[in-house]
């Protein structure tokens, strides 16, 4: 007789979880891929029982609203033990869980948690990878650990052919749930409506090589062999348990939109023509990042004011000219921002975002785009920890590891900063009061010093000035038209980097109309 998945309700599927189990979820913010039904089971049953009791929960990219669903069901004292994330910025209640040591907190990057993932289910010794050398998942910097609870070595550090390498220890999960929109009878779970694939496959390997069980929440169940054998993404011997859940929304913005699955190609914007209006630092910051993207290059860009370098490029009529990959796998497309950045609407191709990070390690991408909360004076950034809050890298330790050139973008100042542009300069309206190029860093996301050894080519683009990596740190090249090296950079600075030969930032920054000659504007 053929094996089938058992067909439950949420709350029965989450009856199937004992205490202390290693869970691996799917998901990536926003509600992309989130099992949110199931998730919210296993919290009812929390609270009503007590149990299950001391997980241990494993998620590469952020998951949740910032409010209740996705990571923010397991954020209650006693329910989870143990969280190995990527990104924790989508539950806040799970981040005090982490500041307070009511659980054991780590943070490794989002591509490697996929892949140990990976290797783990495949019974593989680990991860064995240079991603996180020199940052603060390397042992010799805390490997991984966010707070006193976490005390047990998760990485260590070893040589192999006289380099050195990260090995990653394998991970013992027990039980694997992940989404779907469609799953037949038998357990073949199909991702033809999903916006992402993300690491589905990963996931599920991870618990059926430990023994464990797959739970697949699915929006709807059809008859065996109904689905398009080539939508099917997790074939049924690696599914245990269908849970059908008919309410469920592709992301959490909307029921389904086809353009999210490349389905529905929506029209080409309007291009901004003439004039502009004065622009604050986020736009002039992503202008002159833009100017680091070439014709032909794979390009990546991160959370937040690096995004807006894509807006730029798109609003000079530059995508054609670029192949765009974001971590969640999309390859190019209209990119979305926000809530659900990481998704692109009718994008050229979709694939796991595993596969994505193993594309990124190949020196796939040119140039990738990301933001900086600290600079030192070696070059070393911070995007991590925030005010002592745990942030996680995400997938920023993945890519730029990868990129032949890194492009960090964020102000020179920060809390109360104020610029705007006029007639081709910018004024510096308020000073921020606090300093982001420091003498260290809090946490080191980024090591200036793997970089240099790789040969990689970082810039660092401000409002006001823009700074290399050289072989003895940061180095001043270009600053804005009009304003004072002493009194406008330097003395904002933790320390005096070496000045090169100082350049005035493109006037076309600052101004109205297009930033490349004959471009669209």
């Amino acid at each position: 007789m053929s094996r089938t998945a058992e067909l439950l309700d949420a709350d029965s599927a989450a009856a199937r979880i004992p205490d202390g189990a290693v869970l691996a979820l799917t998901g990536s913010g926003g509600g992309i891929l989130e099992a949110d039904e199931v998730f919210a089971a296993i919290e009812r049953r929390f609270i009503a029982t007590g149990s299950p009791r001391g997980l241990t929960v494993i998620h590469a990219l952020g998951i949740g609203d910032n409010g209740a669903k996705g990571l923010n069901r397991f954020a209650h004292p006693g329910l989870a033990r143990r969280v190995i994330g990527g990104h924790w910025t989508w539950s806040q209640t799970m981040q005090k869980l982490a500041a307070t040591n009511q659980i054991e907190a780590y943070a490794l990057p989002a591509g490697v948690i996929s892949a140990l993932l990976r290797e783990s289910g495949a019974r593989r010794p680990g991860l064995f990878t240079r991603v996180g050398l020199g940052t603060f998942v390397d042992p010799r910097h805390g490997g991984g650990k966010l707070n006193e609870a976490a005390s047990e070595d998760l990485v260590e550090l070893v040589e192999y052919d006289g380099h050195e390498y990260l090995r990653y220890r394998p991970l013992a999960v027990d039980v694997a749930i992940v989404r779907g929109s469609a799953a037949d009878l038998r357990g073949n779970l199909s991702l033809a409506e999903e916006a992402a694939l993300l690491d589905v496959q990963a996931v599920a390997a991870s618990a059926r090589g430990n023994g464990g069980i797959v739970i697949a929440q699915a929006k709807r169940v059809a008859a065996t062999g109904s689905l398009e054998p080539r939508s099917v993404h997790l074939p049924a011997p690696l599914v245990d348990v269908v849970v059908e859940e008919p309410g469920q929304w592709q992301t959490y913005a909307a029921e389904y939109d086809p353009g999210l699955t490349g389905q529905f190609t929506p029209a080409s914007r309007t291009a901004a023509q003439g004039e502009t209006a004065s622009w604050g630092a986020r736009t002039v910051i992503a202008r002159r990042a833009a100017l680091e993207v070439t014709p032909g290059m794979v390009v990546n860009v991160g959370f937040g004011m690096s995004a807006e370098v894509v807006d730029v490029l798109a609003d000079h009529g530059r995508m054609e000219d670029v192949d765009l990959c974001i971590e969640q796998g999309a390859v190019g497309g209209r990119m979305e921002t926000g809530q659900l950045f990481g998704l692109s609407r009718a994008p050229y191709a979709q694939v796991p975002s595993t596969t994505q990070f193993d594309f990124f390690a190949t020196r796939l991408l040119d140039v990738t785009a990301l933001g900086m909360a600290e600079v030192d004076q070696h070059g070393n950034v911070n995007v991590s920890r925030i005010a002592g809050q745990v942030v996680g890298p995400g997938g920023f330790i993945d890519i730029v590891s990868g990129a032949r050139k890194v492009v960090f973008c964020g102000t020179l100042t920060a809390r109360g900063l104020k610029v705007s542009t006029a007639d081709g300069r910018l004024r510096i309206d308020r000073e921020g009061s606090v300093a982001k190029f420091v003498p260290s860093v809090a946490e080191r996301t980024f090591s200036a010093e793997t970089a240099l050894a790789d040969g990689q080519q970082v810039v660092y683009v401000t409002e006001r000035a823009v700074f290399e990596l050289g072989p003895d740190g940061l180095v001043l090249t270009e600053i804005a038209e009009g304003l004072d090296l002493e009194r406008d950079v330097l003395a904002h600075l933790g320390f005096t980097p070496r000045v090169g030969d100082l350049r005035t930032i493109p006037r076309a920054v600052f101004a109205g109309g297009p930033l490349w000659p004959g471009a669209r504007h």
